[in-house]
This record gives structure tokens, sequence and C-alpha cells, in this order.
């Protein structure tokens, strides 16, 4: 029998179980914390010299100078006309597809006049220079370079700078496609915490970005948070998460492989399940049993849902709404009858994945939307990764004759109650006599 949490809401502990189950602690210990301050400091004070000595020393490679760290343009195309024809055609589609979603997203100004003549409004602008992390080596996900690249190229990005450890002198090819594909403007063979600060602060060689955006191990992501301030982030992101609603109709196979999708990222990585009916549970659990010794990473697989994965009986699927906007899942399906009427009632969410043909792997690589979500419960109060991630909004403010004296008598009276003299001067030298 498969190895994981069952769970039934109608018992007196449930909310308790539930939230054991859904927490997760991303707090870097003091020993990381330490490493990456290190890290971070050598490499605002030693440059480029820090940089390739890190790089050497973590990446098993030895770069003679800074030079050798970047990745000309050439190396990209050669990667692009290396690959099979069908991974071409795969990453143009999928590119395609993310680029014609992000256009939809791109924001634009606005303004308007009101009678005296006053004109307020909005004004939008792209980042100047953005740096995007990739994983490197083995581990490598060019389809993380697409969800990235395309939406703050097409927000207008100028100079989109890419790092990517070579762990061993190791590239990937298909990484390395996806970013000629992207139109990433720079590539350097630089991971870890590192990379970040360099991005963070420059270099001699490698400029400073405006933000830092992609996936990383836990010192990437501890020194994402440490530049926080310095540079903007996307995220630090938590381990994976997918959480199906289904009424008990859809093939339990799968809903079984589509649980297995996500924990075959890692043994952290959470998949759940909420039905009100115990029998079709019972399938699934079936089809988890059959399915799991085929599985390449099933011993990933396995652990992961034996740790934080959760077959759940709810009383109704209203109900499995209700703890679905508690869970606020990175990835939510909705393998129900109706489910465009039924994701109304979802609050909560990165991703809703509506519908029995709907396999969250789709969203991963080409629907089209964004795969970079909010994990670990944020999908209360923050969302996926977009064109608007990469740009900024100006307040735009001209005052007329007549609005200078209407809006300084009020700024006047307001700045004064604050004791602010100078601010209420200042409003009311332009006062009508």
């Amino acid at each position: 029998m498969a190895d994981i949490h069952k769970l039934d809401s109608g018992t007196p502990d449930f909310q308790e179980k539930l939230d054991d189950l859904l927490a997760w602690d991303n707090v870097s210990d003091k020993s990381v914390n330490d490493t990456v301050n290190d890290i971070i400091a050598r490499i605002r004070t030693e440059g480029d010299a820090a940089l390739v000595e890190f790089t050497n020393r973590f990446d098993g490679w030895q770069a003679a100078s800074a030079s050798d760290l970047e990745i000309p343009a050439s190396r990209l195309t050669q990667a692009w006309e290396s690959i099979p024809v069908e991974q071409q055609q795969a990453l143009e589609h999928a590119a395609g597809r993310i680029r014609a979603y992000a256009q939809r997203q791109k924001m634009s100004g606005w303004e308007y006049e009101e009678e005296d003549g006053t004109l307020l409004g909005q004004q939008v602008t792209p980042l100047d220079r953005v740096g995007l992390y990739v994983p490197g080596g083995k581990a490598a996900y060019p389809s993380s370079v697409l969800m990235n690249a395309i939406p703050a190229k097409v927000a207008g990005v100028a100079e989109l700078i890419m790092v990517v450890p070579t762990p061993g002198g190791e590239v990937n090819e298909l990484v390395f496609a996806a970013a000629h594909v992207s139109g990433v403007d720079r590539v350097f063979a630089v991971g870890g915490a590192q990379a970040v600060a360099a991005l963070a602060y420059g270099t001699q060689s490698l400029p400073p970005v405006d933000k830092v955006v992609g996936p990383g191990n836990i010192y990437v992501a501890t020194a994402k948070r440490a530049v926080f301030g310095q540079v903007g982030i996307d995220m630090v992101a938590g381990p994976s998460e997918i959480l199906i609603i289904c009424d008990g109709r859809t093939n339990p196979a799968w809903v079984a492989m589509d649980l297995f999708s996500q924990a075959e990222h890692d043994e952290d990585a959470q998949s759940i399940l909420l039905c009100p009916d115990a029998g079709f549970i019972q399938r699934v659990e079936d089809a988890i049993d059959e399915l799991l010794p085929e599985m390449e990473r099933r011993e990933i697989i396995a652990a992961a849902l034996r740790v934080r994965g959760a077959l759940i009986k709810v009383s109704d699927l209203d109900e499995a709404a209700m703890i679905a906007n508690h869970i606020a899942p990175e990835h939510l399906e909705l393998s129900v009858e109706e489910p465009r009427e039924y994701a109304r009632k979802i609050r909560h969410a990165g991703a809703i994945f509506m519908g029995r043909y709907t396999s969250e792997p789709l969203g991963d690589y080409c629907a089209g939307p964004n795969h970079v979500l909010p994990t670990s419960r944020t999908a209360r109060f923050s969302s996926p990764l977009g064109v608007y991630d990469f740009q900024k909004r100006s307040s735009l403010i001209m005052v007329s004759e007549d609005g200078a004296d209407i809006l300084g008598r009020t700024a006047s009276t307001l700045a004064r109650g604050e004791g602010l003299t100078a601010h209420a001067r200042s409003a009311e030298l332009r006062l009508k006599p």
C-alpha cells in the first residue's frame, strides 16, 4: 500500500494534522547565512577576483580570469543549431505561447484631467537591467529560462543578464538554446551566492542589475533574501506543490500521475488530493501503488508522498474549496464537472488548472502563463511572475494655477497640523492673493 497520509476532514484533529503537513521552515540555518554573508562581503570588496575564486572552488573548473566567465553570444547560437529539430520546435512553440500571454499582461500608462486643469496619471516604464539565475549542470531547466526571460523582454527590459553555474565545466545545451530563443543579452558561467552578489553589487566584468529573478538552492535563496533592498527579487520559493480537487469522476491513474508530477521534484515537494468520494480515493491509492514502481524517480516520489503528501476525504466540494483557500497552493487542479464555475470559489492559488484534461505540466512548459508561482501559502498575498514584475509605475502630477490654490489650502492645513511648516509654506506661496 502507498505510504501517504490519509486524512478525513470530519475528524476533530483534522486542522491540526493539515497544518502540520503544510508547515515548511525555509529559514536558512546560521552556517548557511554566515557562508552567504561572507561571500557577499568578498564580492563587494574584491569584485572579479572573488568571483573567479569562488567559481573555481565551487564549480570545479579553472577560470584564469573574469573574461573566461562570460559565454559569447556565438556559443548560444551554436547550442541552438546543435539541438535536435524537435527540441527547436518545442522551444519555439513554448516561447511563442509564453510571449503571447505576456503581451496581454503589459501595463500602459494613463492620465486624466480635472475641471481646473490639473492633470493626474501614471507612467509605466521597464526596469533597465535584470539578472536571471538559472540552475546549471544536470539539474538544468530551459523552461525556467523561457518563463523568466520572455516576460522581461516583453516588458521592455533593455539588458537581461543570465548567470548559470557550470559544475565541472558541464553545460546544458538546451539552457543555452533557450537563452538564444528568449533574447538573453549576456550570459555568465557563474552560480551560487557569488552570482547573486555579483548581480546585486556588480563587479568589474559583470554589471549590477535592478532585479534578480530565478530559482536556486538554499545558498541562492539565502543570497537573494540578503541582497533584497539593494535590488528587487521575484520571491524566495519553497518546495513545489500540487493540490487536486476531484469529484471522483476522473481516471484515477491520471490523478495519481499528476500527484507524482510535483512529488518527483524533490523529497520536500507536496502533493495533496481533496475528494468527497472515499471509494475514488482508494482507487487513486491503488493507482499510486501500481504506477510508482515504473517511475524513474520513484525513490524521490515515494519520500515526498510519505513526508508531505496526503489523500484527504472531504464532506463535499464546497468544503474542498474552503480547505484549498486555506492551503493556498502553488498549483491547483480542479478536476470537476464545471471547473470554470467552481473556480469562482477559489481565492488563493498560484495557478488554477481547470478541467480533467488540464494536467499541471502543461503549465510548467508551454500553456503560456508563467510557471514561477508563489509557494508555502504565499499565494494568499502574492501572484505569479509576470510582465508587471519587470515594469515600474511612476505617478504623474501636473497642477494648474487654479488647482494650486485649491489643493494648496488643503495641503497647508494638513502640513501645519503635522508641524511641517516648510511643507505648508511651499504650498502657500502658490496660493492666489
